[in-house]
């Protein structure tokens, strides 16, 4: 583990203080060693994925994963690193308000200072009353300034019977009042739909890129989105590279998948310092 980091209070700021710039990029992390990798890359904050956990694991995201397993491969991100860690809580594991709450104080325990809360199991949207408690719980469990809470609204992922911006408005506006600090609204791909949430959705904007919607960063910020995640792109593109080298041993026998990568000797000096 590194040696003089800051205060999980001070971790808690730094990453809240992001949100108030021009905009900012979030990696996700599945391991401890892809969280050092983008550490020393120069990210100022790192979120986890609990996709790309999920495949480390073997198993497909969504719900595979219990809670305390989760909270394990989370509490191994934050002490691989020196920044603050923000990690995916999916829906909370929980079927209720005070399992939510007890999922956010796992978290806290282990150093994280930020996490997400989607509004949706199972491929359906919680009710909107619900889902505020669940944002009023974690609020409760974690205090602001403490801890970032990003309220994930999934209107455009699940469907909804009415209009999926209108409703992505109105929960969102929903939870900044319950106490979120941020509002993540995956599964939008239209700049111009994007563009209208950034202006609608009464605090800082979250958008995923990489999976639907192939915009890049600077243009997210130019549309008025605060902060950029990848979700689990970043595993995906590192378990393609497997893939392909994995192919090409098989098929060909030989080593072309070796050129660029890191060396041996430099990656056992990152990983231990």
């Amino acid at each position: 583990m590194a040696t003089g980091h800051p205060s999980t209070n001070d971790k808690a700021a730094a990453l809240l203080a992001l949100h108030d710039g021009p905009g900012f990029v979030l990696p996700n992390a599945w391991d401890a060693g892809s969280a050092r990798i983008l550490e020393q890359v120069g990210f100022p904050a790192v979120a986890t994925t609990s996709a790309g956990i999920a495949w480390a694991c073997g198993v497909p995201d969504g719900g595979a994963i219990d809670r305390d397993t989760m909270l394990e491969h989370v509490g191994r991100i934050v002490a691989a690193v020196g920044v603050p860690v923000t990690a995916d809580l999916e829906a909370g594991y929980g079927d209720t308000a005070d399992e939510v709450a007890r999922t956010v104080a796992g978290a806290v325990e282990l150093g994280a200072v930020g996490g997400n809360l989607e509004d949706a199991a199972q491929g359906r949207l919680f009710e909107l009353d619900e889902a505020v408690e669940r944002v009023v719980a974690a609020r409760a469990a974690a205090p602001r300034g403490t801890f970032v809470l990003n309220a994930r609204t999934d209107t455009y992922f699940t469907g909804t019977a009415g209009d999926p911006f209108d409703e992505a408005v109105e929960r969102a506006t929903r939870y900044v009042e319950a106490g979120a600090d941020c509002v993540f609204v995956p599964g939008v791909v239209e700049a111009e739909a994007i563009r209208r949430l950034a202006e609608a959705v009464p605090g800082p904007l979250n958008i995923v890129a990489g999976l639907a919607n192939t915009i890049d960063a600077p243009t997210l910020f130019s549309l008025g989105v605060t902060r950029v995640s990848l979700g689990g792109s970043l595993a995906r593109a590192a378990l393609s590279g497997l893939e392909r080298a994995g192919r090409e041993l098989l098929e060909t026998g030989t080593l072309g998948f070796l050129d660029g990568v890191i060396p041996y000797a430099d990656l056992q000096r990152r990983f231990g310092s």
